[in-house]
């Protein structure tokens, strides 16, 4: 095809920044969104490369995924550009086209050498994968009472001068930080965040609520995965929990595989929280799209099984979640439209990252990232910064 041709998907249904078009099409050209309207607006040009499907086809903005640490026996803790170009190449199959490389729990040492690796990629990348938007730091600053599949001797204090140094080596591009606020410093370092444009997250957190409302005034604004590693609901404590479901200042991450929380429970923080305030995550790990069998997190052996990631003792270890099942799961076990799916999955996510001048919805002079969907939901097609970066094969 011409490099300076365009892409038009033509004679599907597009969900465009501020309306459902059912017999709508959309143009992409030179990387950005150029044309979103209804078929018979279409005005063909000798260049253009027409798709053509049918209205039982879904274009929606491709998926910002804030918490995966990795994919296809790749994870961001490698500290090699191959990992996260792997990571890069493989998740367009599922639907995402932009990710936080997400850290974990290790020695300082490993965690500033995924972080210099990760800020080096992300100056360097193409346009043709997924694009890395920044990087999550999950850990170390943590509460050892919620330590989870984060290996607790590496767990520390929250650190403000730390953090500027891993700032840094990663040149600026950590975007989100999950810290326990009730830590000696926790609340320093999340004002700080606040201060420098970094998204700071409770999570990994024995925090009560009156502590999240401190950490919420000193500048938090998001809880890492609801349910798993916190202070769950009490009638007299509501916890951590508690305040994701009552306090609109903040985003909160939810996986949906079904294990990490009952479907009736995603249901009930559905249904509390909204598509306004979720944002639909993975935090999958290097055995996503790879066989059964026991795979490295951070040191520690992980075994897999079908739908299961555990350590040696039983311990949930991040998830072996798809995009496109989490967003499969969650219109079931929720009854929730597609139009919030898009919510949760790409506006919030990008309003949260300070991306959604370029990224997060279909609309003329953003980011060419979309997904088509089947009349199953299943993955078709993803663009790129328009590109075609995944193709179903028949």
């Amino acid at each position: 095809m011409d490099t300076h041709s365009s892409i038009i998907i033509y004679n599907v249904t597009v969900y465009s920044e501020n309306q459902t078009l059912k017999n709508g099409y959309i143009k992409l050209t030179n990387q950005k969104i150029t044309e979103i309207g209804e078929i018979h607006q279409y005005v063909r040009q000798t260049k253009d490369h027409v798709i053509e499907l049918s209205p039982s086809y879904k274009v929606i903005p491709g998926a910002i995924d804030v918490h995966i640490h990795g994919v296809n026996n790749a994870d961001a803790m490698d500290g090699t550009a191959e990992a996260l170009k792997t990571m890069a190449r493989t998740l367009p199959k599922e639907g995402t086209t932009s990710f936080l490389a997400t850290t974990m729990t290790q020695s300082n040492e490993a965690v500033e050498k995924a972080l210099r690796n990760a800020g080096a990629y992300i100056e360097e990348q193409t346009s043709t994968d997924a694009e890395v938007v920044g990087i999550h730091l999950e850990g170390p600053f943590i509460s050892p009472k919620r330590a989870g599949a984060q290996p607790p001797t590496h767990i520390q204090d929250p650190n403000v001068a730390l953090f500027q140094e891993w700032q840094k080596a990663a040149g600026g591009h950590i975007k989100l930080v999950t810290l326990a606020p009730e830590q000696p410093n926790g609340l320093a370092l999340t004002s700080y965040l606040k201060e420098t444009n970094v998204v700071a997250s409770i999570g990994h957190s024995d925090s009560t609520y009156d502590q999240v409302r401190e950490a919420i005034e000193a500048g938090a604004s998001h809880i890492t995965h609801l349910y798993n590693g916190m202070r769950g609901l009490h009638h007299r404590e509501p916890g951590v929990l508690g305040a994701a479901y009552l306090r609109n200042e903040l985003f909160v991450e939810l996986i949906t595989d079904g294990i990490h929380c009952r479907p009736e429970m995603v249901k009930l923080a559905y249904d509390q929280i909204t598509s306004e305030r979720m944002i639909l995550i993975t935090d999958s790990l290097r055995a996503k799209w790879l066989k059964n069998g026991t795979y490295d997190l951070g040191g520690q052996p992980v075994h897999v099984n079908d739908t299961t990631a555990t350590l040696a003792d039983g311990t949930l270890a991040g998830s072996i979640l798809k995009m496109n099942d989490a967003i499969k799961n969650t219109m079931s076990f929720t009854n929730c439209s597609l139009e919030d799916i898009v919510k949760m999955t790409a506006e919030n996510p990008a309003k949260q990252l300070n991306l959604f001048d370029t990224k997060g919805s279909l609309k003329i002079g953003k980011d060419a990232d979309i997904v088509v969907l089947n009349e199953n939901l299943d993955v078709e097609m993803t663009f790129c910064r328009g590109t075609l970066s995944f193709q179903k094969e028949d």
